[in-house]
This record gives structure tokens, sequence and C-alpha cells, in this order.
């Protein structure tokens, strides 16, 4: 999939993925997409809520080698 930035939260905890995914986002302009890549297993459940919560629509989620990626597009 095409995306506009990427976020590398490899190693980082529970909140700091969701915290600065945000801050990602906050930069980029509506309809662009944020690729996060993580390795914390808590981002699996949380990316979904950040994402209901925040409007922006999380467009697909896989995990592969224990990293989980994410594609957002900002609302």
């Amino acid at each position: 999939m095409e995306f506009n930035k990427e976020f590398d939260a490899s190693g980082l905890s529970c909140p700091l993925p969701i915290v600065k995914t945000k801050k990602a986002l906050s930069d980029m302009t509506s309809g662009q997409i944020l690729r996060v890549i993580s390795t914390d297993p808590g981002s699996v459940r949380d990316m979904a809520a950040f994402a209901e919560q925040t409007g922006n629509a999380l467009l697909e989620q896989i995990t592969e080698n224990s990293k989980h990626v994410f594609y957002l597009k900002k609302a």
C-alpha cells in the first residue's frame, strides 16, 4: 500500500506508539496515509481504539516477524 509518511515506533512501549502516532498525524493533511511500525503487542488493540476514537481510518493492519504494521488515513 502506498503511504505519505512513515513512523517507526519499534522498541517503544504503551502509550508511546499512540502518542507519537497522534503527533505524526497532526503534521499531515486530510486523506494522507501514515504507515506505523510497532513491536509492542498492545499496539494492535490500542491502534484500533485510537482510530475509532479520533475518526482516522485504520485501513490495514499486518503482523509479520513480531512487527505490527498499521496504515492510518487521516480524517
